[in-house]
């Protein structure tokens, strides 16, 4: 109101254009009835005149009265707007945005306690029904609204994923925060392969000349790729700071359409100074899962029901019985044995040495009674340079430890990291790294402590707590080998 005022003055006294007050009236103009769908459903302020904006998700026109549901985003659950037929439109359908004023009544119905008497609708946007590819009462599959990326926001499943996914996230940082993380924005842009696996995004201006090839032609005159991992760069931060923890996109350009795999996901990833002790690890994974898992499942109640009645029924209980439990541990030696003693035929044979695959995973977990499984100790020629050297024989192990969990496998991996600079040397001189990580060794030299970290892909922890099978369906905009729409 202050800048309506001063716009006024402005007219009165300077001959400004009356179309200046005009468009500060637009800017100043009240607001304050405007309610968010869920503060309306929360609320008792029966007789309050209000307004909502949303998007229709239903229309039932009767010689008496309109019927229109209405949602916004903020919740599963839409509010039921009840008319004159006079305030109907052509253009009031299915999919349509509107902006609708009235007065909240209490309902007659039992699935809700209010609903929006209106006297005024407006359609702000328009939407065909007909060519509109998602119907009205129809339940379409996961698979079916994959093909519209742009559009799958709209339907029920994806926007209680979306929600349950921003609730996560939140849980997640709050967990760390609580914990006395700090919170370090790694690079997306690195010079450093931290799994050492070369797949990689190479990032190069899209202008260079592709027969440019040597070193002074790259833009940041080094090579340069989209990370991986931010856990080289958490390391150099557990310098300074005992726990420190990241949160963002990583990149694989691994050639892959599986269920399981994206080119971009999420990865929450953890460091933890002073610690010689994978247990140490182990309770932060663990507690990390069920403080968030169990946040979310109060934030959006409704929302992870959705999945569980409808995209994965039974999954409650799954769910209940990995928090309700302790997670259990195992070796890797143990774990081979495990497979070995199977009578369950195995794509890939277990043998040791060699790295769990997925259809291991998933059986070892259901062999421990489908509890969350850490399998620790892996043989040390399977894991990075970084990873701390057990010194044990006659089976040669490095301090890694993997989480796996019911129905997806991996979880979360971690090592403790090696702090013993001569073993440290010695393994990045037998694979011809010492230059490119001479910067690590260092870190060894300048007041080095214990340490160790993990990471856990953020859209496997969503498959996880929901039961959704394809790893494409827990994020907005799902990358993967010949796929980038939008």
């Amino acid at each position: 109101m202050l800048l309506l005022r001063r716009c006024s003055l402005l007219v009165r006294f300077t001959g400004v254009s009356s179309t200046v007050l005009s468009k500060c009236r637009f800017y100043c103009r009240n607001v304050g009835n405007k309610l968010r769908i869920c503060e309306v459903l929360a609320s008792e302020e029966i007789g309050r005149n209000i307004k909502i904006q949303g998007w229709v998700r239903s229309v039932r026109s009767q010689k008496d009265v309109l019927f229109l549901h209405v949602n916004d985003g903020s919740s599963l659950q839409s509010l039921q707007v009840v008319a004159s037929p006079s305030l109907d439109d052509r253009h009031l359908t299915y999919g349509s945005a509107v902006e609708i004023s009235g007065n909240l009544i209490k309902s007659p119905h039992k699935k809700q306690s209010v609903e929006l008497q209106a006297d005024n609708i407006r359609v702000v946007g328009p939407c065909d029904p007909v060519v509109f590819p998602f119907k009205i009462k129809e339940r379409h599959p996961l698979e079916y609204i994959r093909q519209f990326p742009h559009l799958r926001c709209r339907t029920n499943s994806f926007g209680s994923l979306l929600r349950i996914r921003s609730e996560a996230t939140a849980a997640i940082q709050s967990f760390f925060k609580e914990n006395g993380f700090v919170q370090i924005q790694t690079p997306v842009i690195t010079s450093n392969d931290c799994e050492g696996a070369g797949e990689l995004f190479q990032v190069e201006p899209a202008t260079r000349e592709k027969q440019q090839a040597d070193e002074k032609s790259h833009f940041f005159s080094v090579p340069a790729f989209l990370t991986v991992s931010g856990q080289l760069h958490l390391e150099v931060m557990a310098g300074a700071f005992s726990n420190v923890y990241t949160f963002g996109p990583t990149f694989r350009a691994e050639n892959s359409q599986s269920r399981r795999h994206l080119a971009e996901f999420y990865m929450v990833e953890a460091e933890i100074s002073f610690t010689e002790s994978l247990e140490d690890l182990m309770k932060v994974m663990e507690n990390l899962f069920k403080t968030s898992t169990e946040c979310v499942l109060a934030q959006c109640s409704e929302d992870i029901d959705l999945f569980h009645k409808y995209v994965s029924p039974g999954h409650k209980d799954r769910l209940n019985r990995m928090l309700q439990n302790e997670f259990k541990v195992i070796s890797y030696t143990e774990a081979i044995d495990v497979l070995k003693q199977s009578s369950q035929t195995f794509n890939f044979k277990p043998e040791w040495g060699c790295d769990l695959q997925t259809e291991h995973e998933k059986y070892l977990v259901q062999h421990c009674g489908n509890i969350p499984l850490f399998v620790i100790n892996y043989p040390y020629d399977l894991k990075p340079f970084y990873a701390r050297d057990n010194e044990d024989g006659p089976q040669h192990t490095a301090a890694a430890v993997d989480l796996l969990v019911p129905g997806v496998g991996e979880l979360c991996g971690g090592t403790l990291r090696e702090e013993r600079l001569h073993l440290l040397q010695s393994r990045l001189d037998r694979a011809r790294m010492t230059d490119t990580y001479q910067w690590y060794l260092e870190l060894r030299q300048f007041g080095s402590a214990p340490h160790g970290g993990f990471g856990m892909g953020f859209e496997r922890y969503l498959q996880c707590i929901l039961g959704v099978d394809n790893i494409k369906d827990v994020i907005p905009f799902p990358r993967f080998s010949h796929s980038c729409l939008l």
